[in-house]
């Protein structure tokens, strides 16, 4: 049921983004003949009033299309198809699937915030979320639900100045034990930690967040409201642009931690658990990632398509097709080339995990 939850969401996040185009373009009056969610052969398709709606095979993905001259029945000079219209229009419909993505992921994050409440500070130490197998932290016995309170005997403090302070300490201890000091229910103890050595830093396999406390206040006003979502939005777009930056910055590192279709199916099902607090923190993440995602300058992106747009208005003609086919060729095959690696590894560790838990 969890599994099944995760997938709806990502399929309403993809509808979402879908419909920001979709709807940029109706309201424009520029002509779609075609709605679609997912990619590959139809499952479910309805033809209404000249636009086909279609529900596809792979549900990682979707797509607004546009008749052009070459099909029957259309003027190549009229002024309602998408490529006879003004840059800005263009670039309105083009960029409308991620502001849309970006609009959820903050009205989401009010209505967290509206009916659960404002966290309080949180309390000193670091919360254990999750252990990838064979790495560091799992050798070393770290499981998810721990509390990290010290390192080398060097109490931390809260926050994110807390998780800033054992990052940096793991990176610069590769191939080196350090000694952290954990709570595991009532039960204090320590742990030897042996950070691995990824391109001169240290990893050790686990993802992390300030220890924050379950207890919450309601808000006071409007203004702490906005206040608190505004914080929360900000640190969650920022956080998940640098880490798309460090893909080309870092890439061997950054891609130990990138994460394919099963694994965000995997962290959905287990923020489902939470309850509708895990729900709605997945949805906001997926969204703002959707958004970052589609914002990619690759031509199958949104990010893309801009290019390409901003291009033919400073040149004041199209990019020649030739072009165009051969840049959208090679990133669909970077993408798809990605994602089935990012797939085939997320499904060896879940198997590998599902195996420990049954020993």
């Amino acid at each position: 049921m969890n599994v099944l939850t995760s997938i709806t969401v990502l399929g309403f996040l993809i509808f979402f983004h879908e419909m920001g185009h979709f709807l940029s373009a109706i309201l424009q009056g520029i002509y779609v003949d075609g709605f679609s969610i997912g990619f590959g052969p139809s499952i479910i398709k309805k033809k209404i009033r000249y636009i086909t709606y279609s529900l596809r095979a792979f549900p990682l993905g979707g797509f607004v299309s546009f008749p052009d001259e070459e099909q029957k029945g259309i003027d190549p000079k009229d002024p309602n198809l998408l490529k006879n219209r003004p840059i800005y229009q263009r670039v309105i419909v083009i960029s409308a699937g991620v502001f849309a993505n970006l609009l959820l992921a903050y009205l989401i994050l009010i209505i967290n915030v509206t009916t659960i409440g404002i966290p309080f500070d949180p309390d000193p130490g670091i919360s254990v979320l999750a252990i990838q197998p064979d790495k560091a932290a799992f050798i070393a016995g770290l499981e998810p639900g721990d509390k990290i309170l010290k390192v080398e005997n060097d109490t931390l403090g809260i926050g994110d100045q807390a998780v800033n302070t054992l990052v940096n300490e793991i990176q610069k201890s590769y191939d080196q034990i350090i000694t952290i000091t954990i709570k595991r229910g009532e039960i204090i103890k320590e742990l030897n930690l042996k950070p691995q050595n990824i391109d001169g830093k240290g990893t050790i396999g686990a993802q992390l967040q300030p220890n924050i406390k379950e207890e919450t206040y309601k808000t006071k006003n409007i203004f702490e409201l906005f206040k608190f979502t505004n914080k929360e939005f900000s640190s969650l777009l920022i956080k998940t642009i640098e880490g798309y930056k460090g893909l080309i910055t870092n890439f061997s590192s950054t891609a130990q931690q990138l994460s394919g279709p099963v694994k965000i199916v995997e962290i959905g099902a287990q923020l489902s658990e939470q309850g509708g607090t895990g729900i709605l923190l997945f949805a906001a993440l997926i969204s703002i990632n959707l958004a970052v995602l589609n914002s990619l300058p690759l031509p199958l992106l949104d990010g893309g398509q801009l290019v390409f747009t901003l291009i033919e208005g400073i040149r004041g003609r199209p990019i020649p097709d030739k072009i165009q086919i051969a840049v959208t060729q090679s990133s669909f095959l970077l993408l798809m080339g990605l994602s089935i690696i990012l797939i085939i590894r997320d499904t060896s560790q879940l198997l590998i995990i599902q195996k420990l838990l049954k020993q």
